[in-house]
């Protein structure tokens, strides 16, 4: 599947022990989920290097200003006013935005940021970790920290991609349209395609 040399070329990431935990969990991945082929592999791997700044974050950073805010997050902080008393705080900010959708309670439930992004694809939301927890056995629910595991980030990444028949988009060489499944829209494609580019190099 894919090697120690080849991720280390392809991230950067230069640490032993983490190296080979990226590794094994990427492998136990490609096999799980039938991403085995080199196609296909790339296209995985370089969606996921890009969410995840070439595995150097596990989970979702919402570290931002008042005014960050106001333009990220318009229709929930529609005035510099209201988005002041939550600047900097990531937990009432991931409680704010994410509120009352994606099977999470509302703001005070604290669900927001219990069930923020994490794993390589950024899986968010009670309700999708709920779903991973029964398709694997893994109590996700109750213990969401586990995503920020390379073994459990690298799981996550694989089970939405399939979930979502990512496989046979792949097959297509469509990075469009697979950037659009994974981010809802096409923010970072150019990076993605870069990184497709290089992995392709890489793996043959």
């Amino acid at each position: 599947m894919v090697t120690k040399e080849q991720i280390k070329s392809l991230s950067g990431v230069t640490d032993e022990t983490a190296l080979t935990s990226i590794v094994k969990g990427l492998n136990d991945t490609l096999t799980k989920y039938e991403i085995n082929t080199p196609l296909r592999i790339c296209h995985f791997l370089s969606q996921v290097l890009h969410e995840s700044g070439k595995f150097h974050f596990i989970k979702e950073n919402l570290n931002y200003s008042a005014d960050g805010l106001n333009k990220t997050f318009k229709k929930y902080f529609p005035t510099l006013e209201s988005a002041t008393p939550y600047a900097r705080n990531q937990e009432k900010i991931a409680n704010k935005v994410y509120a009352s959708r994606m099977g999470n309670g509302d703001e005070k439930s604290g669900d927001g940021f219990k069930y923020k992004g994490r794993g390589f694809l950024q899986l968010t939301g009670k309700e999708n970790y709920a779903a991973l927890a029964k398709d694997t056995g893994v109590d996700f629910v109750n213990h969401p920290e586990l995503l920020e595991s390379y073994e459990y980030a690298s799981l996550s990444a694989g089970w939405f991609w399939n979930k979502n028949k990512l496989n046979s988009i792949a097959d297509k060489d469509d990075v469009l349209t697979l950037t659009k499944r994974i981010n809802g829209g096409t923010i970072g494609l150019e990076d993605r395609k870069a990184l497709l580019i290089l992995c392709k190099k890489a793996i043959k």
